[in-house]
């Protein structure tokens, strides 16, 4: 298969400050997510707040991440688009970055059906020549990548895995019933399911609670690829009730705001995001407090 992707991998914001995008804070969340244990770094997803980026700024945080990173972990760029076209040009910008591999969304508004999607994805690993994973979330696309679809796909070059964001342990199951947990990645896509797939094959998650718990996450993806399932629920039950916080209003409104409570970067949205609520914040202070997280 090439390049191998397991553990926790963190969907990294894009730390903002004055409109701006703030390198420094930027490269500093890398280096610290690294020696937490964090796996890899996933940049210009949606916890990155792709949606809002220009296409020059979604290429210079790629970059960013890429210098910081090192070559310590790898780095999975968040290249998808609606438009396959665009999916290529970001892709291929990616792999001349030094990025290791791509994420890619499936097509959204437009609603191709299961050939369409087939072809996006085909013209994209092909075309790019970069090794990518397909991000199956339809509560954020409005489509579904039908199993099927995952399982003729990973017969095309290039296409190595997939994020499983549909909350169905079903999915997995099918998927990896195919291929085999050992021929195509699965990656946790939904942070407080990342146990539970991990107990059916799948090799670990792309995260956007690692931006405030990289230790914990990092520790649950090792345990289980360890066969230490017992060790890993104690993590994961302990963490569970935060998890579920930093999902309480659209990511990464809760993620980005636990990232200012840390002290590692402001939270700063591009509309239509917006600070999160009073009530939510208060909720979020509370459960990092449980952890000793903050004081």
């Amino acid at each position: 298969m090439g390049i191998q992707l397991q553990g926790a991998l963190s969907a990294i914001i894009t730390p903002f400050s004055g409109g701006q995008i703030d390198e420094g804070a930027l490269r500093a969340l890398i280096d610290w997510q690294i020696e937490q244990g964090v796996s890899g770094i996933v940049p210009t997803g949606t916890t990155g707040e792709s949606a809002t980026l220009s296409h020059e700024e979604h290429r210079r945080v790629v970059e960013i991440v890429v210098d910081q990173a090192k070559g310590r972990v790898p780095v999975v760029a968040g290249t998808g688009s609606n438009n396959t076209a665009e999916a290529v040009s970001l892709t291929k910008h990616a792999k001349d970055s030094g990025a290791a591999a791509s994420l890619q969304i499936s097509p959204y508004y437009n609603k191709p059906t299961q050939e369409g999607l087939y072809r996006h994805f085909a013209t994209i690993a092909e075309e790019a020549d970069l090794p990518i994973l397909l991000y199956n979330i339809p509560g954020r696309t409005s489509i579904l990548i039908a199993p099927e679809t995952t399982i003729r796909l990973a017969k095309v070059t290039n296409v190595i895995g997939i994020k499983e964001a549909t909350g169905s342990m079903d999915y997995t199951s099918e998927v990896l019933a195919a291929l085999g947990p050992d021929n195509f990645i699965v990656l946790s896509g939904d942070d407080s399911l990342t146990l539970p797939l991990m107990a059916i094959g799948a090799k670990g998650t792309i995260t956007a609670s690692a931006n405030v718990i990289p230790n914990q996450m990092s520790e649950i993806c090792r345990l289980c690829l360890a066969g230490d399932f017992a060790a890993a629920r104690e993590i994961h039950l302990k963490v569970f009730d935060l998890i579920k916080t930093l999902f309480c209003e659209t990511n990464p409104i809760p993620v980005k705001t636990g990232v200012e409570l840390l002290g590692r970067g402001k939270a700063e949205f591009r509309l239509p995001l917006t600070p999160m609520s009073d009530t939510g914040r208060a909720r979020l202070e509370t459960e990092m407090k449980k952890l000793g997280l903050i004081g």
